[in-house]
């Protein structure tokens, strides 16, 4: 009984993620202009769950390339909102688009003609009203047997925050290295210093052949040196090419004579190159 309603919780909630792919519109891309173009700071603001998906949609924001905080509602009607600048950004979460601190708090921004986005199950409410742009954030239903505790509402609002999160950081071209300098603490800011020249083969563990040597003896040296690819080298020593392992698979497949390939003839040429001194995070996304 437990293992069927847990599935469902997360059947739900995976089907309330994908119903904001048809509702994504050009207000989307007008919420990701309006951020892109804003000199200042993101703010997020919402109570409740909505308050605490904010947050964590404003610590995704910051270690991906778009300043942000969060400010609380209530905190800001009374004597924060000295925090919001003209030029910021003010992202409101609120699935219901009816909570009363969210709408006194979009209202008085608006009196100050700060560029507002709301982020809502309610593309009608008091909130969507008072927004420049509003993001539909609409599920059919909470995993919630009760219908009453916010799961399936928060968890959407959380994937369109990401959704924001991650276009931005592709509009910005923010790269690992910058993810780097905003993580530089844990296994994945460890992960993320390590460079090329920590980790890459040299010498004579280099798996490498002479252009002219014969196909089986190529394979052997592959083999040898399990590293799924093999350099082909000109006679100044130079790399002029590289066959993997899933060149092999594929010929063999293709049923073709091994014996009297030439390996210039299979070799993938003028392979990408890394510099040794870039982060091995840059190499894979190559890769």
């Amino acid at each position: 009984m437990s293992l069927k309603l847990a599935k469902e919780v997360l059947r739900t909630e995976a089907e309330g993620i994908t119903s904001l792919i048809d509702q994504l519109d050009e207000q989307f891309e007008r919420a990701i202009e309006l951020i892109m173009n804003c000199p200042s700071r993101l703010i997020i603001t919402g109570i409740g769950k909505s308050g605490i998906i904010g947050q964590k949609i404003s610590a995704t924001l910051n270690s991906t390339g778009t300043a942000s905080f969060f400010l609380h509602p209530v905190e800001a009607m009374h004597g924060d909102l000295g925090i919001v600048a003209p030029d910021d950004v003010v992202l409101a979460i609120s699935y219901s688009g009816e909570t009363v601190e969210l709408t006194m708090l979009l209202h008085t921004l608006r009196t100050r003609k700060v560029k507002t986005i709301a982020l809502t199950g309610n593309v009608d409410s008091g909130l969507a009203e008072l927004a420049d742009v509003v993001l539909s954030a609409h599920v059919s239903r909470e995993a919630c047997p009760l219908g009453l505790a916010p799961t399936t509402s928060t968890t959407a609002a959380l994937a369109l925050g990401d959704a924001l999160a991650v276009v931005l950081l592709d509009r910005k071209h923010f790269e690992a290295s910058d993810f780097r300098r905003n993580h530089p603490g844990g296994s994945l800011g460890e992960r993320l210093k390590t460079r090329v020249s920590e980790v890459m083969l040299t010498g004579g563990n280099i798996p490498q052949v002479a252009k002219e040597t014969i196909f089986f003896d190529a394979l052997a040296v592959l083999n040898e040196k399990n590293v799924g690819a093999v350099l082909i080298m000109d006679n100044d020593n130079s790399v002029i090419g590289i066959i993997t392992d899933g060149d092999i698979r594929r010929l063999v497949a293709a049923d073709t004579d091994l014996a009297g390939l030439q390996l210039t003839d299979i070799m993938t040429r003028e392979p990408k190159f890394i510099d040794a001194d870039l982060l091995a995070a840059d190499a894979l996304s190559i890769m």
